[in-house]
């Protein structure tokens, strides 16, 4: 086991070969539909539920893990696993209430646990910019990194670290309340595809496009403008959308020098709120040494 353990939540929304190669421990959000208590990506999967999605008369609702989730997870992580010091890293605190109850939890299992070292982020993103700083704290811990100096790598991405998403629809994120400042889109034609970002821990309007080849042009060109000479890292992210992956990814990787690129599918707790057919992209450009 690495020196320093990493956790995250489910909507960070990695793929699981990294979870597991990276040793990365996840706390799942819940999915209410209905009378149901569903634990996302663990009673509910990701192909049942976009596919039952679009005929759903109401929207499922979510909530974040509580204090009693993340303190059973550190106490694991001590008490089986051995670990004496935890980076726990969530979505913006300002969509989500996991950063809030991971820092009670915080507070909880500091207090039971003597001697645990454990530093709590919020990282005011969401989806895989999340991920990312997920990805490469583990990978810094697999190295031995010292607590401090993953913290200090964390927290020198979320400046860094830019999400762009289209979807054909706003109609979720509308009806699931997380909407943003991008409130003035919602009465958009039905064939004008909107780019979202998210901007100090809010989702904002980037724009708007009128077909889904001029919003994987778009989104490549504001990459581009973004990043403009550096290697970047990118995470294609969609919701039942891997046909539209390959023409986003075609079209950016002809603009951007990409390092390092991989797809993910978010987790229901997340895509809930953006609709089966979401794409984007979540990426930072690497410092060359």
């Amino acid at each position: 086991m690495p020196n320093v353990a990493i956790v995250t939540d489910s909507c960070a929304s990695i793929p699981e070969p990294l979870l597991e190669s990276l040793q990365i421990h996840w706390v799942p959000y819940y999915v209410h539909r209905g009378t149901e208590v569903l634990r996302d990506l663990v009673s509910v999967r990701r192909d049942s539920f976009y596919r039952w999605l679009p005929e759903a008369g109401e929207l499922p609702t979510t909530a974040a893990p509580g204090p009693g989730d993340y303190v059973e997870m550190y106490e694991k992580l001590v008490k089986e696993d051995g670990a004496d010091e935890i980076v726990s890293i969530h979505m913006s605190s300002k969509g989500s209430g996991a950063y809030q109850a991971a820092k009670i939890a915080q507070a909880m299992a500091v207090e039971s646990l003597p001697g645990l070292r454990l530093a709590v982020i919020d990282t005011l993103n969401v989806s895989m910019c999340q991920g990312w700083m997920v990805i490469e704290a583990a990978r810094a811990a697999m190295k031995s990194g010292s607590l401090p100096d993953i913290v200090h790598l964390v927290q020198g991405m979320i400046p860094a670290t830019r999400m762009i998403q289209t979807a054909g629809t706003l109609r979720y994120l509308y009806m699931g309340g997380r909407i943003g400042q991008a409130k003035h889109l919602v009465g958009s034609l039905l064939n004008i595809k909107p780019l979202i970002g998210m901007e100090d821990g809010v989702i904002v309007s980037l724009g708007q496009a009128r077909s889904w080849r001029q919003a994987y042009a778009k989104i490549a060109d504001m990459v581009q403008e973004s990043v403009g000479a550096s290697r970047v890292k990118i995470a294609y992210v969609h919701a039942a959308a891997q046909d539209k992956v390959k023409k986003l990814s075609y079209l950016m990787e002809e603009r951007v020098d990409v390092a390092e690129s991989l797809v993910a599918e978010l987790s229901p707790a997340l895509g809930v709120h953006t609709g089966p057919g979401t794409i984007g992209v979540c990426y930072f450009p690497i410092a060359e040494h």
